[in-house]
């Protein structure tokens, strides 16, 4: 059995592109997380200390996406996995990282990457 927690729809202000003027302003990223986490012992004993504190993943997420500032959305979405999977020690993550308003026919642009144990 594998279980996951999840996250939707997460909004990150952050600095990242690829053009001058881009790395002169915020901009919006949205991210979505399925996490790889035995919810079991949480369920069975109904003690929040056994769960994944999904409100802790979201500060760390942001407070990474708002000091690191890279020029692709690979990078962040790669540096947030990893740290991630280091600090909470889930046993693996599916990640998407999207950028609305990039291109302007599309809704967003974006990545999707999944690492350690998932699925």
């Amino acid at each position: 059995m594998t279980d996951y927690v999840i996250i939707e729809g997460l909004e990150l202000e952050t600095v990242i592109g690829v053009y001058d003027w881009e790395r002169e302003i915020h901009q919006r990223l949205v991210l979505d997380l399925e996490m790889v986490w035995d919810n079991r012992a949480a369920a069975d004993s109904d003690d929040v200390g056994l769960a994944l504190d999904y409100g802790a993943v979201s500060e760390r997420v942001m407070a990474f996406a708002s000091v690191n500032q890279p020029a692709l959305l690979e990078t962040l979405a790669e540096g947030l996995a990893a740290e991630l999977i280091q600090v909470f020690g889930m046993a693996g993550l599916q990640l998407t990282l999207r950028k609305p308003g990039a291109v302007t026919a599309a809704a967003a642009v974006g990545v999707r990457l999944q690492r350690g144990q998932f699925r």
